[in-house]
């Protein structure tokens, strides 16, 4: 077996982020090859992924990046068992990192996508392996998606202060002023869909099947109504229900003087046109 300098181990700590011991070992199985013994370290992280596949993953990170041009949008998040490893420097590395290849994913969804993502040649699923034969904790990309606008509109983003939580929405507006004049309400309104968690944007975009099982729930709980108020109820508290859960019809958590839709109104107007919220993603670990 070749003598292995400490030279040599200390470019392998430099590589792999590992510890001294773990380079050495790796080293010494692998003659003093770099790359064989980088080889090494990453086994040994899919070992431990393999051996903790049963863990649960409830805390981590929630990432967030907008292209200079605020036109794209990427979220998602990084997720591993304690919150000790999710503050480590080599765990906020690695986010930062998801964040990058969020940008540059063929998929504007789906983790397995983001998985096999390739920057500079390396995956980012190898990315990952590097942090876990490192951290010795189950670590995997919980949720990914990315917008990106086609038309004229305004990307609100927000990231809770816990890194746990956050939210991407997409405003379609009438003008290029009137995306200015709603730039900061999206922000507003991204905020608001973490704190509230809306099922959907309007009724529109509720299940059907949702409003149905309300609108029977709703009916045992006023049996034996008579017939001819008992539609009148149902639509009531079906009406109630979607207020309550549809982001546009929601109180502005900033405002409670407004509903969504009526502050996403009210900035459009600033800006002399029209706007109206498309679409949104909340992401939230644990």
């Amino acid at each position: 077996m070749a003598e292995i300098s400490a030279a040599t181990v200390m470019k392998l700590r430099k590589m792999s982020g590992q510890g001294m011991m773990d380079c050495k070992k790796a080293l010494g199985e692998s003659d003093g090859d770099l790359d064989a013994a980088m080889d090494i370290l990453r086994k040994k992280g899919l070992a431990t992924l393999a051996k903790r596949a049963g863990r649960d993953t409830t805390e981590g990170r929630v990432v967030c990046k907008i292209s200079d041009d605020k036109k794209t949008v990427a979220i998602s998040s990084l997720c591993c068992e304690t919150d000790f490893a999710s503050k480590s420097e080599d765990f906020v590395a690695t986010a930062n990192l998801l964040a990058d290849y969020s940008m540059v994913c063929e998929s504007d969804e789906g983790v397995e996508n983001l998985a096999k993502t390739a920057v500079d040649g390396k995956k980012y699923s190898e990315v990952l392996t590097d942090l876990i034969s490192k951290t010795g904790e189950k670590t995997e990309v919980g949720d990914y998606v990315r917008y990106s606008l086609t038309g004229t509109g305004v990307l609100g983003t927000y990231v809770h202060f816990n890194n746990k939580l956050g939210a991407v929405v997409e405003i379609e507006t009438s003008s290029d002023d009137v995306s200015c004049a709603v730039a900061e309400v999206a922000v507003g309104v991204a905020m608001h869909i973490t704190a509230m968690n809306p099922m959907g944007v309007d009724r529109d975009s509720v299940d059907p099947e949702v409003i149905e099982k309300e609108r029977a729930v709703a009916a045992e709980q006023v049996k034996g109504k008579p017939a001819e108020i008992m539609e009148k109820i149902l639509d009531g508290k079906v009406n109630k229900f979607l207020k309550d859960n549809c982001l546009v019809y929601q109180t502005f958590v900033k405002d409670e003087s407004v509903t969504i839709e009526e502050a996403v109104t009210a900035a459009a107007k600033g800006g002399g046109g029209d706007a109206k919220v498309k679409r949104f993603t909340r992401i939230e670990i644990g």
